[in-house]
């Protein structure tokens, strides 16, 4: 019996060890880091692959409303490529262009991507203007992140007439980009966690365009009356958010996150 109980124990540490491993966010957080703990309600639709046909996303919400859908894909191998210690040893003496975190990301940074996850991967404080925060998400090389991107397994639930074009980021818990709309699409976290706030087209959101995502949260979302509540919630790996055309959006990332967007044009 003793033995069995000494067994049971020393599985129970090795598990333990296991799972501390695993849920390292591949390496992009540490336990010091700052995280964001409130992922806030989801009123949105999370459905799982195996209940929802190509179709059925056609007919209910792929011009409508937008849906979480988990088992879509499977990037595991994509996951594994995008760790911190492999995107540097890969990725790190190359150059990558940065935006501002405003709603029109007027400025655009370039430096090495070693020099942005060492010195501007970092969290972000609420009082900090979008102008001021530097984002590395949409302007990619793809001739040299090439060899990572042809590794994503991209959702199959296309639009009619549409082809799909990747926007790669990497950002630290805090940041976000606030409200703005473009064309549909789709959006995975490949690493953390990514909180949505989403609003119709003919919903305009009331936000300053050089406010952050997080000093939206913290200043206006607390006092929105009922009826012009967003709806929302957070994405994790293997959950994959469509959003419509035209659908007014911001994100929050609430741990250091690696992500990927397919843009339906």
């Amino acid at each position: 019996m003793e033995n069995k109980a000494a067994q049971l124990v020393v599985f129970c540490v090795l598990l333990c060890l296991f799972r501390g491993r695993t849920d390292d966010g591949g390496g992009w957080w540490q336990d010091s880091d700052v995280r964001l703990e409130d992922e806030g309600p989801c009123n949105i639709d999370v459905l799982h692959s195996s209940s929802l046909s190509h179709q059925q996303f056609l007919h209910r919400y792929a011009y409508s409303r937008p849906v979480i859908i988990r088992g879509l894909t499977d990037n595991t191998k994509f996951q594994l490529l995008c760790s911190k210690s492999n995107l540097l040893g890969e990725y790190g003496s190359r150059s990558v262009r940065l935006s501002t975190a405003n709603t029109h990301s007027y400025r655009k940074v370039d430096v090495s991507f070693q020099d942005y996850v060492e010195r501007l991967l970092k969290p972000q404080s609420a009082g900090a203007l979008g102008n001021d925060t530097l984002y590395f998400f949409g302007d990619n090389n793809l001739t040299e992140w090439r060899g990572l991107l042809d590794e994503y397994d991209p959702p199959p639930y296309v639009l009619p007439r549409s082809s799909g074009a990747y926007s790669f980021g990497i950002a630290g818990p805090g940041t976000g980009v606030p409200f703005h709309w473009h064309g549909p699409g789709f959006s995975e976290v490949v690493y953390g966690r990514k909180r949505w706030f989403l609003y119709p087209p003919d919903q305009q959101p009331h936000f300053h365009p050089n406010r952050t995502t997080l000093s939206w949260l913290t200043e206006t979302y607390p006092h929105l009356p009922e009826d012009e509540a967003p709806l929302e919630c957070t994405i994790r790996p293997g959950e994959v958010l469509y959003f419509p055309d035209r659908w007014w959006h911001a994100t929050l990332n609430l741990d250091t996150s690696v992500f990927i967007s397919t843009f339906l044009g």
